[in-house]
C-alpha cells in the first residue's frame, strides 16, 4: 500500500469510529432511566428526587377516584413503600399484591407516574407446573380429551 492510501483508510476509520461513538453517547444519555427497587430507592430518597426512574416492587392500597382515571396506591418492596399516583388507563393486571415496575419521577410528596407508565407481571405466567405438556390444554389429564 502506498502511504497516501493507508492515511486514507486511517483517517476514514477515525471519522466513523468517532461518529459512531457520538451517536451511540447522545442516544444513551438523552433516555437514560434507573431501574431500582423501592427499597434502594427509599433509602434515602432525596438523592433521586427529580430524576427518571423505573420503580419496582409490589402494588398495595390501590385507590381509584370515582368516575376518573385518577389512581392512588402503594409500591412496596422489603419493607419500604412509597406512596405513587397516576392517572391513565391500568393493566387489567394491576391489582392489590401484583407484582409492578412503573415509570416516573420521585418527589417529596411521593412517585408520579408518567403517562402509560404502569406494567403490572401476571403471576400466572411465571407459575411452574400450572399448565400441562405442550399442546395440552391445562387441568386435562395426559391422554384424555378436553370438552372443546
Amino acid at each position: 500500500m502506498t502511504g497516501s492510501k493507508t492515511v486514507k483508510i486511517a483517517m476514514s476509520t477515525l471519522v466513523l469510529g468517532l461518529a459512531f461513538s457520538a451517536m451511540l453517547y447522545s442516544s444513551l444519555s438523552e433516555d437514560t432511566q434507573y431501574y431500582k427497587h423501592v427499597d434502594e430507592v427509599m433509602g434515602q430518597p432525596a438523592e433521586w428526587y427529580g430524576k427518571r426512574l423505573q420503580l419496582h416492587g409490589h402494588a398495595s392500597d390501590i385507590r381509584r377516584k370515582p368516575d376518573s382515571l385518577d389512581y392512588r396506591f402503594e409500591v412496596a418492596f422489603n419493607g419500604q413503600m412509597v406512596q405513587a399516583s397516576y392517572n391513565g388507563i391500568v393493566p387489567d393486571t394491576f391489582k392489590d399484591g401484583s407484582e409492578v415496575v412503573v415509570k416516573g419521577t420521585l418527589g417529596p410528596d411521593g412517585f408520579v407516574v408518567e403517562p402509560n407508565g404502569v406494567m403490572a407481571k401476571c403471576p400466572s405466567k411465571y407459575e411452574a407446573g400450572k399448565s400441562g405438556a405442550p399442546g395440552q390444554s391445562p387441568g386435562v389429564a395426559p391422554g384424555a380429551k378436553s370438552a372443546s
